[in-house]
């Protein structure tokens, strides 16, 4: 699936961009905010030879490029060793909505991060408390799993000092076990979506309704959209619309359990029909219910 990564108009009007980076310093920024190698989380894997091909540049311009960036502007990190680069401040602009597919993004591409501190790092300037912790937590069982004596050049220009303030474990341990529920609703309704029939490929309609995850009153919300899912099937009508034109039905009656939609269902079957008044001849105008036709009325 391609990736589309905006920037904000605030990168043109902050003071920093404005008065403190030179042209050639925006138009690298730019491409570090924006290539093809950019993820969810602002970590990502490049090296030096990629950038120099991808900007036209050469080795050492853009060695030179990433100094000024680490070193004066203080914006990014690199890991020479993993080849991983760390924007600043990349969850303050693109980490403020914490729906269930961001967060299943969030957790896939931690997993795949080699180094904690850059972690860390990017953790720092995240404003939304519950992805700020799911960084953190990340970054805690790296280094108490994983920690290691490191021997690295103190002189190494590609790193800072580590962070000291190290979050409450438990906490964090809470937050990534919420957060792993939630992973495993996600993962159960795109497995009952793939293979029911609702189409395998259409990503934007699954992300749409994994949104009522987050995004609704339900009491249940994994188990009521499953259950308009199996109404949509057993009425053959597998599409979003159907779907999401159940779940608001559902709201706006403040039906919130599965339990209640059973109860709802079960007395609608004992509500009877109305009674029709009249009887209707074919081609003709309706007839009252109870005229008797005589065709002997009138005779002498």
């Amino acid at each position: 699936m391609a990736k589309y990564r905006m920037v904000q108009a605030e990168f043109w009007t902050n003071p920093v961009f404005s008065e403190e980076m030179t042209p050639e310093d925006k138009y690298f920024y730019l491409y570090l905010l924006t290539n093809p190698q950019t993820t969810q989380i602002g970590i990502y894997k490049i090296t030096r030879k990629q950038m120099a091909l991808d900007l036209g540049y050469s080795l050492e311009s853009v060695q030179a490029l990433m100094d000024r960036f680490i070193q004066h502007h203080k914006l990014i990190r690199y890991n020479p060793e993993t080849r991983e680069l760390a924007i600043k401040n990349w969850g303050k602009y693109n980490l403020h909505k914490a729906g269930k597919p961001v967060m299943d993004c969030i957790i896939s591409e931690l997993k795949g991060a080699e180094d904690p501190e850059l972690i860390q790092y990017v953790a720092e300037s995240i404003l939304k408390d519950d992805i700020r912790c799911l960084f953190e937590s990340c970054c805690n069982q790296e280094e108490m799993f994983f920690y290691e004596e490191s021997d690295e050049d103190e002189n190494d220009t590609y790193r800072e000092p580590e962070c000291e303030d190290v979050p409450d474990i438990e906490n964090h341990t809470n937050s990534v076990n919420l957060l792993q529920n939630h992973q495993q609703d996600v993962e159960a309704i795109i497995k009952f979506w793939d293979t029911n029939g609702f189409g395998f490929t259409n990503v934007n309609a699954k992300e749409q309704l994994l949104s009522w995850l987050d995004d609704s009153t339900f009491l249940q919300p994994k188990e009521m959209i499953l259950k308009a899912m199996n109404i949509a099937c057993a009425n053959n009508k597998r599409r979003l619309s159907y779907v999401v034109g159940i779940l608001k039905n559902w709201e706006n009656e403040s039906i919130l359990t599965v339990e209640e939609v059973d109860s709802y269902q079960e007395n609608q079957k004992h509500v009877p029909k109305p009674r029709k008044s009249t009887e209707y001849v074919p081609g003709g105008r309706p007839v009252p219910g109870r005229f008797v036709l005589d065709l002997t009325d009138g005779d002498e």
